[in-house]
């Protein structure tokens, strides 16, 4: 009998660790944790501190990336023939290609002597931050419904 799922159990909880990661570290670039007090939570003082979230969420970007490219290349030299992506999966694959696209506008950004308008900047940020939002509660309201696959088994 075939496995639920492609990817191994260490795969799954590598992408959720990364994917949460991601999520605290950039929710603390905007100074939120520093705001409402939550940094002067003991052991969460590390929130605050702009250029370590900042180094973090790149690398956690970076990790992203790697199990990404290695999930595409895996769709298209093994899966695509014994797997279709589901809704779901359609759905979540739009999302994440989103925020990768906007992750990278803003990582262009950025990069010394680069500048958007303060206009495109607002629409990149916010897209980015909206993308990751769409993803988490389209992740959440997935698992609740029993539809987590990304892919179904062909027939």
């Amino acid at each position: 009998m075939k496995n639920r799922t492609p990817v191994t159990r260490w795969f799954d909880r590598v992408f959720v660790v990364c994917c949460s990661v991601l999520a605290i570290s950039g929710l603390a670039q905007m100074p939120i944790f520093k705001r409402y007090y939550i940094a002067d939570i003991p052991g969460l003082g590390w929130l605050a501190d702009f250029y370590f979230t900042h180094k973090t969420h790149y690398i956690f970007a970076a990790f992203l990336l790697a199990l990404l490219a290695q999930v595409l290349v895996l769709w298209f030299f093994r899966w695509r023939t014994d797997l279709k992506l589901s809704g779901g999966g359609m759905l979540r694959v739009g999302l994440l290609a989103g925020i990768v696209f906007t992750g990278i506008l803003r990582m262009i950004k950025n990069q010394p002597g680069m500048s958007f308008s303060p206009g495109m900047t607002m629409i990149v940020d916010w897209a980015h931050l909206g993308l990751v939002l769409l993803l988490g509660v389209t992740a959440v309201i997935l698992a609740m419904v029993k539809r987590r696959a990304y892919a179904t088994w062909k027939k």
